[in-house]
């Protein structure tokens, strides 16, 4: 009788030992979008929104100075930005014979032409 006890005993003690090695191994899987942030004022926790950071990067579109770039190569001297949108962005400059020039870019990836 005292084997079985002492065999039961030995058992739920490794069992109670061993728990809190499995949730401290459980827990980075169900909290991969948050962060831990050490400062001045302590510990904070940062909830991060992955799916807004994946966006961010897949749709960036045409910054300003690729649509000078490609006003440049599209035959514009002194390109300079004069309105953003979030649908275009208007460059101004002089053509190759000196007179004033203003072309839109779509505020889309590559800066196609409008």
């Amino acid at each position: 009788m005292s084997a079985k006890f002492l065999r039961a005993a030995l058992i739920t003690t490794l069992a109670l030992a061993g728990l809190p090695l499995a949730v401290a191994f459980a827990a980075p899987a169900s909290a991969q979008g948050i962060e831990l942030r050490v400062g001045p004022d302590g510990i904070r926790p940062v909830i991060r929104d992955r799916d807004r950071d994946r966006r961010d990067r897949r749709d960036r579109g045409c910054s300003p100075r690729e649509a000078e770039r490609a006003a440049a190569q599209e035959g514009l001297r002194r390109a300079e930005v004069v309105r953003v949108t979030d649908r275009s962005i208007t460059v101004r400059g002089f053509t190759r014979r000196g007179g004033p020039e203003q072309l839109r870019f779509a505020n889309r990836r590559g800066c196609p032409l409008i």
